[in-house]
């Protein structure tokens, strides 16, 4: 094409007009385009402003990090708040481990003292605490797999089959009580085991749900789930065991309590495992830390 010139009026000099499709380098620095200069530009005009997205484009997000072998909480994190809080669910495991198995044995000692179906299914659910505590420290045990995802969804398969075969045993337990007619047997003991057992897994239950949800762990989030249960059937002693002091007739509230809770464990360890099965398969081969 022939280039345009323009011809100034004062020396009658005439000068080409620059295509604006191309920039001179020297005058911008850094040789971009007008579109990319303008969309600097645009970044620059609100530099205190994180930059926001709609849930449509953090699914997008989300997708695409998974797809690389990384959780979402890789996009979320600086590498330092990673480590601080991958430290924080380690020591919130071993103390969940500490807390759970002196409850564990406790309940195991009400169960069979006092014939609870209720407190034979919180000592399993302890028991089962405490392996998934144990998961969730291997989870995180390796400070650069922090946010892998292939590493996580290992975990949560395991949980999900400790969980299935937890709740088969506390469900045999439960229906062998009703079937056998076996009401419990109240005392202070087993009022000071399940009050001690809700209030201290409530409060694992709440950490550990505020440490899965920053750093996007479904394998936190389940170990969450399982002391939230725990909390339920620490006051599920209590009240099972209150009703039947006052009411004898109520016998069958304890089995009953118990295998509820034993098929929420299940249909909660299937359902971990129809999701996590083929993210193991699909993250296979991003995996890189080990």
């Amino acid at each position: 094409t022939t280039p345009i010139t323009m011809t100034d009026p004062a020396t009658q000099e005439s000068y080409p007009v620059p295509d604006p499709t191309f920039v001179d380098p020297v005058r911008n620095g850094h040789g971009f385009t007008n579109n990319q200069q303008q969309q600097q530009q645009q970044q620059a005009k609100s530099p205190g402003h994180p930059e926001t997205f709609t849930s449509g484009q953090e699914m997008k997000i989300s997708d695409s990090v998974e797809g690389e072998g990384l959780l979402e909480s890789s996009m979320r994190l600086k590498p330092h708040e990673a480590q601080s809080y991958r430290k924080k669910a380690l020591w919130v495991s071993w103390i969940s481990i500490v807390v759970t198995l002196i409850l564990a044995i406790a309940a195991f000692a009400v169960s069979f003292m006092r014939h609870s179906a209720s407190a034979f299914g919180f000592a399993f659910e302890a028991t089962l605490d405490v392996l998934s505590s144990f998961i969730v420290i291997w989870r995180y045990s390796n400070a650069a797999a922090v946010h892998s995802a292939h590493r996580e969804y290992i975990a949560c398969v395991v949980l999900g089959i400790v969980f299935v075969l937890s709740s088969l045993c506390i469900l045999g337990k439960a229906i062998h009580n009703l079937v056998n007619r076996m009401p419990p047997e109240v005392d202070d003991f087993l009022y000071s085991v399940s009050l001690v057992s809700g209030f201290m897994c409530a409060l694992l239950a709440v950490a550990k749900f505020m440490l899965g949800r920053v750093l996007t762990s479904r394998a936190l989030i389940t170990d969450g789930f399982n002391s939230l249960v725990g909390a339920i059937m620490g006051f599920s002693i209590l009240i099972s065991a209150e009703v039947f002091k006052h009411h004898p007739d109520v016998w069958f509230l304890d089995g009953t309590i118990g295998v509820l809770i034993g098929l929420i464990i299940f249909a909660y360890g299937i359902k971990l495992l129809l999701d996590m099965v083929p993210r193991v398969r699909q993250t296979r081969n991003y995996e890189r830390f080990e």
